[in-house]
């Protein structure tokens, strides 16, 4: 279980249907343990780790004895073991791939100050930092002092901006959430066709918006999320103009560049990466 949550080795190495569905429903039920009893991966690893740390105790112990101020005592434990026995880390998921194809877009516009709304604070919005100031919005209080940050504390049903006044505007991984209540916004069915409307409201003419969401076969997962057809997307946006499409799929190996609305499709779970403008009148 560990192998097919963790990593895509039964795409590439058997590549079958089966096992695609197999993985989709190991994930589901793994996201269910981990939810409302407890997480069986890192169960798994702390098991497999308890006798090494045992282990390892017992040798720094014994190494150690008269000969560092760095020395071990029962009250000291911080069993961090299991950290051996997970990934280094994952870059297959959509906030990775995501992130950083929304920071390469804005870096090569030359952008000096850009608009965040409610997107991943210590990925996207991290990486832009260095290249640009970033007002970032969300509805939950932030208290930050950091270079170049400021932030805005404000819904997306009711941005603190004028009408056509923003020249850069990113909300990745953010409407699909609204309306459903899960970060204290009102439950509202209609919440993310609102939520598009004030985006669209405060893009200025010209300026362009970055947005990810995840898109495929539509549904509602109460109270996590949506998911998108892409055709959707683009009727909520219908005030602006399309520019591109791009994905990340099911595997979550990179982004599709210029990805069809037909491979949107064929996803359970992908990230639809999309540019709108807005036409000046």
């Amino acid at each position: 279980m560990l192998a097919i949550l963790s990593s895509n080795w039964p795409f590439t190495v058997l590549g079958s249907k089966y096992l695609t569905n197999m993985r989709r429903f190991l994930i589901s039920v793994h996201r269910f343990m981990s939810t409302f009893l407890v997480d069986p991966i890192r169960l798994w690893a702390n098991y497999t780790a308890l006798p090494v740390f045992v282990r390892n105790y017992w040798l720094y112990k014994k190494l150690s004895r008269g000969k560092t101020s760095f020395s071990t005592r029962d009250s000291s434990w911080h069993f961090t073991t299991y950290d051996r026995f997970l990934p280094a880390g994952s870059i297959h998921h959509h906030y990775f791939f995501q992130d950083l194809w929304a920071a390469c877009e804005i870096v090569q516009q030359k952008v000096t100050h850009h608009t965040d709304i409610g997107s991943r604070l210590d990925g996207f919005v991290a990486h832009l930092l260095p290249f640009c100031q970033v007002n970032y919005v969300d509805i939950r209080p932030l208290a930050s002092s950091v270079a170049n940050l400021k932030f805005t504390q404000g819904s997306i049903l009711s941005l603190p901006f004028e009408d056509n006044t923003l020249s850069s505007l990113s909300c990745l991984h953010v409407i699909e959430h609204i309306g459903l209540g899960r970060y204290g916004d009102p439950v509202d069915p209609d919440g993310h066709a609102k939520a598009a409307r004030e985006l669209a409201r405060v893009l200025a003419p010209g300026g362009r918006l970055y947005l990810g969401t995840p898109t495929g076969k539509e549904k509602l997962y109460f109270d996590a999320h949506r998911v998108f057809n892409p055709q959707t997307i683009i009727q909520l946006f219908n005030e602006l103009d399309f520019i591109s499409f791009h994905l990340i799929d099911d595997r979550a190996q990179g982004v599709i560049e210029n990805a069809s609305f037909d491979q949107a499709l064929a996803c359970s779970y992908g990230c639809g990466l999309y540019v709108f403008s807005k036409t000046a009148k």
